[in-house]
């Protein structure tokens, strides 16, 4: 079985020979003891008397950092896991980690959803997971063991705060005043640029209506409707907060 190496380190015994060690990640500790002048071809006396006593200083320094970094990995664990979000992207969700209802640490996740929180002393811990415009999560009682990282899976799924995000609502006429149902309608944010990028759709009901659900961040917004007979339509929204914000659209008639 492979084990990864938590550190490496060689140490002069003599003017002749070393000893290499090895820190493996399982905690074990092995050692090699080598002939330098057989090995590379000239003795250690070949170095000046500062540089051998350098050398000997840094090696001893990496292998009591060695040591350490490896008995606190092991004295402590940690915790993983995966958030997945109803709307918008996973990335920048803040992750508190609290014990006994005192903040310890607080991670954010990266563009998958994913974090790690690491040399947490063992015990029991609580995760709170906040992002604007989405409701609040929560684990309780997550058990953290020495030396293992404890794994919460991608269960955690944060849906939508409704009471703060914005919602365009609209609807859809033609020139009579009647609703339109079943039109396609399509929503582009409209970049610093000027150009657009389309983020979502919807086709209307039967009232001609339609909705979209929007994370309450400074925008602008373009709203189409794509009628079957005619050309389309276009509105644009500026959204400033939490609130919601309406458009009515109306279709040209449909060519003879």
């Amino acid at each position: 079985m492979y084990f990864g190496i938590l550190g490496k380190a060689t140490i002069w015994l003599s003017e002749r020979h070393v000893i290499q060690v090895w820190a493996r990640l399982d905690g074990t500790i092995r050692t090699r003891k080598l002939d330098f002048a057989s090995k590379w071809g000239f003795p250690m006396n070949t170095f000046p008397m500062n540089t051998k006593r350098l050398m000997r200083a840094s090696l001893a320094t990496l292998v009591l950092a060695t040591a350490t970094a490896m008995a606190q990995d092991r004295a402590t664990g940690g915790i993983k896991g995966r958030v997945r979000v109803e709307t918008g992207v996973p990335s920048g969700v803040t992750v508190v980690i609290r014990r006994d209802e005192r903040e310890v640490n607080r991670v954010l996740t990266d563009k998958s959803g994913s974090f790690l929180v690491q040399r947490l002393p063992a015990g029991q811990y609580a995760l709170t997971f906040r992002k604007p415009g989405l409701s609040v999560g929560t684990v309780e009682n997550v058990e953290v063991k020495a030396g293992k990282t404890r794994s919460l899976g991608d269960r955690l799924i944060l849906t939508v705060d409704e009471g703060s995000i914005a919602f365009i609502r609209g609807s859809v006429f033609n020139q009579g005043g009647r609703s339109v149902p079943g039109a396609k309608v399509e929503l582009a944010r409209i970049e610093v640029d000027g150009s657009t990028k389309k983020i979502d759709g919807r086709v209307t009901n039967e009232t001609g209506s339609f909705v979209f659900r929007l994370l309450p961040e400074t925008a602008t917004y373009r709203v189409t409707v794509k009628p079957a007979n005619a050309g389309p339509v276009s509105q644009d929204v500026e959204i400033d907060g939490a609130a919601v914000y309406r458009v009515a659209l109306s279709v040209p008639a449909a060519p003879k």
